[in-house]
C-alpha cells in the first residue's frame, strides 16, 4: 500500500483546478466563501470546534481535500493532535470501518499540517 499524500501536497495539487473553476463560475465561489465565512465565525462554537467538526466530516465523506483543508484550518485555529485523534474517533462510530481507514489517512495527514513528527510503531 502506498502512503497517503501529504495534506500539503493535496492542497497544492488542488489549487490550480480551484482557480480554473473559479474563473468559470466566480459568483458561485463568491457565495460558498461567503457561506464558509459565516458557518466558521465564532460563536456558541469556536472556530477550531467548528473546524474539527468539518474535518471529522471530510474523513466520513472520505475527502482528501476536505481533510487537508480543514486539518490545516484546525492546526491554525489551535487544535491539538488529541483533539483531532478524538474527533476523529467520533467518526469511527458514526460511520462504522470505512472511518477506521479514512480516520487513520486524516490522522496523519493532521500530524504532518501539524508538525507533530513523534511516532509510535505498533
Amino acid at each position: 500500500m502506498t502512503k497517503p499524500e501529504s495534506g500539503t501536497q493535496v492542497l497544492k495539487d488542488l489549487r490550480p483546478l480551484h482557480r480554473d473553476l473559479r474563473h468559470a463560475i466566480p459568483e458561485v465561489y463568491r457565495g460558498f466563501g461567503e457561506l464558509s465565512q459565516a458557518a466558521f465565525a465564532d460563536g456558541a462554537l469556536d472556530r477550531k470546534t467548528k473546524e474539527l467538526i468539518a474535518f471529522a466530516i471530510g474523513v466520513v465523506e472520505g475527502c482528501d481535500g476536505c481533510i487537508a483543508s480543514h486539518g490545516q484550518a484546525a492546526v491554525r485555529a489551535g487544535a491539538t493532535t488529541q483533539e483531532a485523534a478524538e474527533a476523529i474517533g467520533v467518526t469511527f462510530l458514526m460511520h462504522g470501518g470505512p472511518a477506521t481507514i479514512h480516520g487513520a489517512r486524516a490522522f496523519e495527514v493532521f500530524r504532518g499540517l501539524a508538525g507533530d513528527t513523534d511516532t509510535e510503531e505498533s
